[in-house]
């Protein structure tokens, strides 16, 4: 069964790697990235190792009966080690220079390189001739050198998976974090937990061997099963904080640029052009581009703009029960369309009151285009501050507008 979704947290740990490769690129010299990316690339080498064609290959490759497993024992040792070590100087910051955290480093450093050659020394005394490609714990779990072997790499992995755990449940409880990198965070810890379910099983498989029942199936069937899950969800916590800023950020850009479509459709009916087409441009260009669009027409039509009218719609909007900020967007909006409707005018039908404050309109262009999309409010208001509200139909849009003020 494990042989059949292994290849799962492989293309996951590959695809995080793979987003996370041009900003490693970009900015090389950040520490904290190439640490992330080496962490990933390492998850990715140990997936790769444990497949048990792979385990097959190196052993003949090799010439040595199960030279695998101090060879997948130590890049786990590895992977532990360097995830305490990245997550010590994504929590404390690469500039924290303590003697606690140049301590916290050292220990780590020393441990988990200890263990990797106390796990080389301990294979070398071990006498294991039948090779094991998928049960090696539990085949081996009463053999003397390997016996320890299998117990020190088990309870170095819990070690340093609870530290972890205890670092990053630290971690997400404190204040002033994002909130992408707070569910980063969570499904970091979410992994972690995962593997200490993976330490328990292969513990309580091996335990059940020592006392002569067989409990095998915890170790080649629950254990894999839950580091593959592990593995999807680590690397989801490495590459959610930037992956989901990004888009997030993205779509937001996105959303702004079409909330102005109504303003810039309106504004192209006086203009008569629009802004050029450009296949390649950024999402955040276009919108620069069509925000300036709009200002730019929007600056020669302010000389149009009644601001009598304006305040008597914005009077109207309150009325209607619409927010002063939203009563605000709705005004402007009223007195931009009927600037509009004023430039087919002959001029002397064209003269307005009051001096337009365009400081302001130039700056709320995002609102006020949203309430052009209002057309029963707008056609209310507009209705209200003719003083033509005395027909049906008018009467009509107005108690629309009453039971929607904010718009359809």
């Amino acid at each position: 069964m494990y042989t059949s979704f292994v290849w799962i947290p492989t293309t996951v740990l590959a695809a995080a790697l793979a987003l996370k490769l041009p900003a490693i690129i970009r900015l090389w010299r950040d520490p904290l990235l190439r640490s992330v990316g080496g962490l990933l690339l390492l998850a990715c080498v140990l997936f790769v190792f444990v497949t048990p064609s792979v385990i097959g290959w190196t052993n003949r490759v090799t010439g040595v009966p199960n030279f695998s497993a101090p060879w997948v024992y130590s890049l786990l040792m590895a992977f532990s080690g360097a995830g305490l070590l990245l997550l010590v100087a994504w929590r404390n910051g690469l500039s924290d220079r303590s003697n606690a955290t140049r301590r916290a480093r050292r220990w780590v450093i020393s441990v988990y390189s200890g263990v990797i050659v106390a796990l080389w020394v301990l294979f070398a005394l071990a006498d294991v001739p039948v090779e094991r490609v998928r049960d090696l714990d539990t085949y081996y779990a009463n053999t003397p050198f390997m016996r320890e072997e299998i117990l020190l790499y088990l309870l170095a992995h819990t070690a340093a998976v609870l530290i972890t755990v205890r670092l990053i449940w630290n971690w997400v409880r404190a204040d002033g974090l994002h909130g992408w990198l707070r569910w980063g965070l969570m499904f970091l810890g979410a992994g972690y937990a995962l593997d200490l379910v993976y330490d328990l099983a292969k513990l309580t498989a091996v335990t059940a061997r020592w006392t002569g029942h067989d409990l095998d199936a915890l170790s080649t069937d629950i254990a894999p099963c839950a580091a593959c899950l592990a593995a999807v969800l680590t690397a989801v916590g490495f590459i959610l904080p930037h992956t989901g800023q990004y888009l997030h950020d993205r779509l937001r850009v996105r959303l702004a640029h079409h909330r102005l479509r109504p303003l810039y459709v309106l504004m192209r009916t006086v203009d008569g052009d629009g802004v050029p087409f450009l296949l390649c441009a950024a999402p955040e260009l276009r919108l620069t581009r069509r925000e300036t669009y709009i200002r730019d027409v929007l600056l020669p039509l302010a000389r149009h703009l009644d601001e009598d009218l304006r305040t008597r719609a914005q009077q109207a909007a309150l009325r209607l029960g619409c927010t002063p900020p939203r009563a605000k967007a709705l005004a402007a909006a009223v007195a931009i369309l009927d600037a509009v409707d004023s430039t087919g005018l002959p001029a002397r039908h064209a003269t307005r009151t009051g001096h337009p404050d365009t400081a302001d309109l130039l700056q709320e262009i995002g609102p006020v285009s949203r309430a052009l999309r209002h057309h029963d409010t707008i056609a209310a208001i507009r209705t209200m501050v003719r003083g033509e509200g005395t027909g049906a139909g008018a009467a009509e849009r107005a108690g629309t507008a009453r039971a929607n003020p904010a718009g359809g």
